[in-house]
């Protein structure tokens, strides 16, 4: 059990956590959420030993493996496999130690402890755990230091997951993440056998993956057992109960602060008064919960609404190389009140898509029509670089409206969200989400017709991914969205488009529909991947692979299964050969049976090698021919 007693926390002189007392069960799954800035991450910190407590202790059980996701993301020439694997450090140190052990003793014992944890299987788990997050097989056999920064933190990920530690504490895991990727880990966490604890702010998540909340709120720990949305109806009800009550005691307070005052002057009257006046000092303020302000998010609406369509699309093929264009064949439109939200796992061409709709990208080939005035903003994540860390939100603003008097600027500036000195406060010292609420406002800052919004709510909190959905559905304009928030999607899109195999598609299930195939997609069966590529695409039949393509994880799978028979029947003959002392079976009878039964195991798992290196041969053999 993680037991936080009395606990208090402070960075920089801030109290983040007061006297708060904990207890998660082994075997709990807690979704950890509070406003950004209230100290979360602090809390991990100091679980993983990181950050002493002011006050109070935390505890936990002695043999318990702490794992979280690394700061860096890893990015050396092993293969993502590789990486993955050595994340289960006891493994790696056992199958190192198999190929030096002398001591027949030895030998038996890291052969049996390899079977209990089931090493001979890892490769096929972190390889699972790979695919889940969106890499294929052809990727899992590629270098690290091959993929982007964004691409290696799911590496991490998976290599965090995959070591499956007794407590595993995960702090916003889906901002790495597509929407496929965000499915896959919420089933994965739903079904972790151990204790989890996630920052997150995604509903979905918190209402899928998680068994209990823990509320970080004014320095509290709240812990509530159920759902988000069960907590957030408790809390709603406690809210409405507390204001009843505060309220019933005001009135009460009123009644005797007037007889006091009424009486406390005649003699008669005065022990009554004066008993009055201790009730009053006794009574005790109702403690009530305090509904924290989110600032609304407003997209100013178009000077004027455009005849539909206001995008066409016809037979277009982009990209950045001619021979190789992203999309092909695109046909497709866009209308005045769109909700259009783009499905599709990352690198399939929803940012490709994106920027031909926003004319940032010429197509090959095809035509494109758009309305005459046509006004597009575009907010994506990496623009938050782009913003003057040395400015403030006035200054920014004051740039779009330089005649502009010093009271406009200041209105301007609080319907984003930056009312009062908020908006002289420097980029640099603003939290990641109201860096977005800025980059938001300043991208819409004109009123467009059409709003393009990729993964809009990475760092924006519960309240404030609320506040968005409102907007966008206040918006008179069209809306194109790609995000990993199915609330947001719910919430706002009334048209799904799929981005997959060179395509644009419109999908006609809804998003459970969708989660379902993701799942089935991404499990390690075979054929899976088949089966996700045909329901991305409609049902339709999926078209041929090169056979060049087919061939290269198929070859990585016969070296992976060669090394692996080579690797076990090195460890056979070592046991053959301790097996093979002369009156071993009289002198040390019980370390003989530890001796066959390692031997057992070890052939079983070079038969099941063997079959793994038959099927992949067969495999590349049909497609050579």
């Amino acid at each position: 059990m993680l037991t936080l007693s009395d606990i208090s926390v402070r960075i920089a002189g801030r109290l983040l956590i007061d006297q708060s007392t904990v207890q998660i069960a082994p075997g709990a799954r807690v979704g950890f959420i509070g406003r950004n800035g209230a100290g979360k991450s602090t809390l991990f910190h100091a679980i993983r030993g990181e950050l002493a407590t002011e006050t109070g202790r935390i505890t936990m059980p002695p043999r318990w493996r702490v794992g979280s996701l690394a700061q860096e993301a890893p990015n050396g020439p092993e293969t993502l496999l590789e990486v993955v694997l050595k994340a289960d450090l006891e493994r790696d140190a056992l199958l190192q130690e198999a190929e030096t052990a002398q001591d027949p003793h030895r030998i038996a014992e890291v052969q049996t402890r390899l079977v209990d944890i089931d090493a001979h299987s890892a490769p096929a788990r972190a390889a699972a755990i790979l695919s889940g997050l969106g890499f294929s097989a052809a990727d899992q056999a590629r270098s690290c230091s091959e993929f982007s920064g964004g691409w290696r933190m799911r590496v991490a990920l998976a290599a965090t997951l995959f070591a499956a530690p007794d407590l595993l504490l995960l702090d916003e895991p889906t901002n790495y993440l597509d929407l496929e990727g965000t499915l896959w880990l919420e089933d994965h966490l739903a079904n972790y056998p151990r204790t989890v604890i996630v920052i997150s702010h995604d509903r979905d998540l918190l209402d899928t993956s998680v068994n209990e909340i823990l509320h970080l709120d004014r320095g509290r720990l709240v812990h509530f057992r159920g759902t988000y949305s069960a907590y957030a109806d408790f809390r709603a009800n406690k809210e409405a109960l507390d204001a009843k009550n505060a309220k019933r005691e005001e009135a009460r307070r009123k009644h005797l602060q007037e007889f006091v005052d009424r009486f406390k002057a005649k003699a008669s009257k005065a022990r009554q008064a004066q008993s009055r006046v201790k009730m009053l000092e006794k009574m005790k303020p109702v403690t009530r919960l305090v509904a924290d302000d989110v600032p609304d998010i407003v997209f100013p609406a178009p000077e004027k609404i455009l005849s539909p369509p206001i995008i066409a699309a016809d037979n277009v093929s982009i990209g950045y190389d001619p021979k190789h264009p992203v999309l092909r064949h695109v046909t497709l439109r866009v209308d005045t009140e769109d909700r259009i939200a783009l499905l599709g796992a990352n690198g399939n061409g929803k940012s490709t898509l994106v920027k031909l709709l926003a004319d940032r990208l010429a197509p090959f080939s095809g035509t494109v029509t758009r309305a005459d005035k046509l006004s597009v903003a575009y907010f994506a994540q990496h623009q938050l670089d782009e913003l003057n860390e040395d400015g403030s939100p006035y200054d920014h603003i004051r740039r779009l409206m330089p005649d502009a008097p010093e009271s406009k600027i200041r209105a301007r500036a609080g319907s984003i969200g930056f009312s009062g000195k908020a908006a002289d406060t420097l980029v640099k010292s603003l939290s990641g989400g109201e860096k977005a609420r800025l980059l938001l406002g300043l991208a819409t800052f004109y009123g467009p017709n059409m709003i393009i919004l990729d993964e809009p709510t990475n760092h924006l909190d519960i309240d404030s991914r609320a506040a968005l959905a409102e907007a966008i559905n206040d918006f008179p304009g069209a809306v194109i969205m790609v995000s990993h928030d199915r609330y947001l999607i719910d919430a706002c899109a009334d048209q799904l488009w799929v981005v997959a195999d060179h395509k644009v598609k419109p999908y006609d299930g809804d998003l459970d529909d969708y989660r379902r195939a993701v799942l089935s997609s991404r499990g390690a069966r075979s054929g899976a991947r088949e089966a996700k590529e045909r329901n991305a695409d409609g049902g339709g039949p999926k078209p041929p692979r090169q056979k060049s393509e087919k061939r290269v994880p198929l070859k990585q799978q016969i070296a992976d299964a060669e090394n692996e028979i080579e690797r076990i029947t090195a460890i056979i003959a070592k046991i053959d050969a301790a097996l093979a002392l002369p009156d071993l079976f009289t002198r040390d009878p019980k370390q003989a049976a530890q001796l066959s039964t390692a031997r057992a195991n070890a052939q079983a798992a070079l038969h099941k090698a063997e079959e793994q290196w038959l099927a992949a041969s067969s495999a590349y053999d049909e497609a050579q021919s």
